[in-house]
Formats: C-alpha cells, sequence, structure tokens
C-alpha cells in the first residue's frame, strides 16, 4: 500500500466518486464506496505516513463506506482505525454496534471485521490507521471499543482531541524530522484513552485485565534490565510462574515472545529518531536489552524484513 512507502504529504482532490474510491482505496485499505449523488459528489485526502502509522484528513459530501468479508478475504494486514470526527456527523456500524459520531467525537475500528461507515452530510473527519501490534493493548479487548463513541468533550477525549485535531490541521509536521514521534505520541495519547475505557486503570477493573495491564505496565518500564524474565516478573507481582506463563497463553503469546517485541518496538522508534542519529545500532540495542548486537540483528531482521542500518538509513 503507497500510503506506507514513504512519509511524503499527498494531497488527493476527487472530482467523482470513481476518483475519491481510487483514493480511499490508495489511502486505506480495499473498501467498497458508494454515493447516492454521484452527480454532485467532491472529496479530497490529505495525508501523510511515517513508521507505518497513516494520519488522514478527509472531507467529502455523502457517502456510503462499506468494508465486506469479499474485501477483507483478501488478505490485507489487519489494522486499527481511529476516526475523529472534526465537522458534520456520521455512523460507523462495526460488531453489532452503532455509533453516531459528531464533531469532537473519537471511535475505534477493526479492518479485519466487515464495517460501514454513513454520512448524510458533508463532513470532515480524521483518519488514524495503524497496525494492531503498534498498540500495547490485546487485539481482543481493543474489540470491547470498536463502534463505540468516545466524547470529545469530557475525561480523556478532552485532552487528546485537541492534539489529534493538530495533528490533523499540520499533517506536514509528520513529514518532517520528528514525525516519527508525533506518530508515536498520537497512539499513546489513544492508548491510554482506550486503557480508561476499559476500564483498566481503575480500582472497578477487572481483576484478571487489571493485571495484565499491570504485568504490561511493568514489562514496559523494566524492558532495559537483562534480568527482565518470566521469574523476575511473577515475583514483582506475587504470582507464580506458571500462572503468568497462563496469562500469556491466554492471549495467544508466550511472555518471552511478548518482552523482544515490545524491545523491537522501542528500538524501532529509536532508530529513526533525529535526536539519536549519532547513537551507534548497538547502542541503541543495549538501551533496551539486547546486549548481543549479532543477536538484536537478526531479531530485528526477522521482525521487520531489514537489518537495523537499512531500517534507518531509509527513515
Amino acid at each position: 500500500m503507497s500510503a506506507f512507502s514513504s512519509d511524503v504529504l499527498s494531497t488527493t482532490i476527487a472530482r467523482n466518486i470513481s476518483e475519491f474510491r481510487a483514493a480511499v482505496n490508495d489511502s486505506f485499505v480495499p473498501l467498497q464506496v458508494t454515493s447516492e449523488h454521484p452527480d454532485r459528489f467532491r472529496g479530497m485526502i490529505r495525508g501523510a505516513g511515517i513508521d507505518e502509522v497513516h494520519v488522514s484528513d478527509l472531507r467529502a459530501t455523502d457517502h456510503v463506506v462499506e468494508r465486506t468479508p469479499e474485501l477483507i478475504a483478501r488478505g490485507d494486514r489487519p489494522y486499527f482505525k481511529v476516526s475523529l470526527m472534526l465537522a458534520g456527523r456520521g455512523l460507523l456500524i462495526q460488531d453489532g454496534r452503532e455509533a453516531v459520531l459528531t464533531p469532537g467525537d473519537l471511535a475505534v475500528y477493526d479492518t479485519s471485521r466487515p464495517y460501514s461507515l454513513v454520512f448524510e452530510e458533508d463532513f470532515r473527519t480524521m483518519v488514524v490507521m495503524f497496525p494492531r501490534h503498534l498498540i500495547t493493548l490485546p487485539s481482543d479487548m481493543v474489540g470491547q471499543l470498536t463502534a463505540v463513541r468516545i466524547s470529545g468533550s469530557e475525561g480523556l477525549g478532552q485532552v487528546v482531541t485537541p492534539y489529534l485535531t493538530q495533528l490533523a490541521t499540520n499533517l506536514d509536521q509528520l513529514a518532517g524530522s520528528t514525525g516519527a514521534r508525533l506518530a508515536h505520541s498520537a497512539l499513546d495519547l489513544v492508548t491510554t484513552v482506550f486503557t480508561r475505557e476499559l476500564g483498566l486503570d481503575g480500582a472497578t477493573a477487572d481483576p484478571h485485565r487489571a493485571l495484565m495491564q499491570r504485568i504490561r505496565g511493568y514489562i514496559d518500564r523494566n524492558l532495559a534490565s537483562t534480568d527482565l524474565g518470566p521469574a523476575s516478573i511473577a515475583a514483582a507481582h506475587y504470582i507464580s510462574t506458571r500462572h503468568l506463563h497462563g496469562l500469556f497463553q491466554e492471549q495467544g503469546t508466550t511472555v518471552s515472545t511478548w518482552i523482544r517485541t515490545r524491545r523491537l518496538e522501542q528500538c524501532r522508534r529509536d532508530l529513526i529518531d533525529p535526536v539519536l542519529a549519532d547513537r551507534p545500532v548497538a547502542a541503541i540495542a543495549a538501551r533496551w536489552g539486547f546486549v548481543d548486537a549479532a543477536h538484536f540483528s537478526r531479531a530485528f531482521k526477522s521482525a521487520f524484513g531489514v537489518s537495523p542500518s537499512e531500517f534507518r538509513s531509509t527513515h
């Protein structure tokens, strides 16, 4: 998909529904786009992508977007899409839920399952699209929030929506040297909102899920430690290692795989951080707990398809 091939800002002005459909498919994943008034349809998409995060500012007249089972069956990589309504109204439908979105409202949806977006009037929306692995919450947990309206006028929404709105208005900043930081800051804020909406940061949270959230937080805070492993994690949470392994098995992964994935994600962020441009690859690897540079290089290439040095030189 071309949206992820570079971090160059792009703008597409669509004078009819066919041009808009092509732009949507190029910017996101294959979608069915229709309008009851194709003769007067107009649309525009401004987008910028960096480090697998694609941010779009989309404006259009009335139309319907559908992610059908047939389109999903083509085998596209699964993404989460977070929409922030900036003007007009929209209806999001997924997983048996419906959310009416008005300016300031946030909502998330998953491209691996069918969904529909219905716009009956002129509108403007911001869409942040990213691979599901880029946030720490398991996909099944985020799945509980699909097509759920998150208000931007109360709670954490009041904090997050101004940042996202400014990002949509200043997409050219994503194509600059600090673009990766801005994009990942957006994901961190979105993850915080999801955590709050799922009740994982309060005393009323489900004990089982709350424990997993604490464990994931502990791992993230201790990635640099070479002592980080099942024994130290279990001891810090007063559970047995067997119980710990069982918790991760329920999530479809293992403790060691989760730790390695989180370390690699942090290394990837650092490799494209302009502040760390002069820091050797080995030093970045060591910063996140990889003591063997050769092992880190193999793990990085296995995960991302290129060596750490190649990745850095192309970003």
